[in-house]
């Protein structure tokens, strides 16, 4: 918990790894895990992660997935975007999404 609450504290990526005890279907672990690996303040779309955990055509479930996910900004579902580039819905509200990528774009990208 101390590393977690340094992270938002320093906004500083930590050198190891935050453990996370989340509980979800094997579908959506696999989600959240391809959420993972997109890398601070890059975009992806919904078709990305549909094909990262290679099933191409569970656009809506993945978008489900997205949806539940249960720790935002530390599983990273604000990274994802609609195809067409625009920031499309957030669980946790549209403006605050906005405010989260604007916020990685500022300071991960210098």
């Amino acid at each position: 918990m101390q590393r977690v609450k340094r992270y938002f504290t320093t906004w500083e990526i930590p050198k190891d790894k935050i453990g996370l005890d989340i509980k979800g279907t094997p579908f959506q672990i696999q989600v959240w895990k391809a959420l993972l690996q997109i890398p601070a303040a890059q975009h992806v779309a919904y078709q990305d992660i549909a094909r990262a955990i290679k099933k191409p055509k569970a656009l809506r479930a993945v978008g489900t997935a997205i949806g539940k996910n249960p720790v935002a900004y530390l599983i990273p579902c604000h990274r994802v975007i609609n195809a067409n580039g625009e920031s499309g819905k957030y669980h946790w509200g549209d403006s605050r999404k906005v405010a989260i990528n604007g916020y990685e774009r500022i300071h991960f990208e210098g």
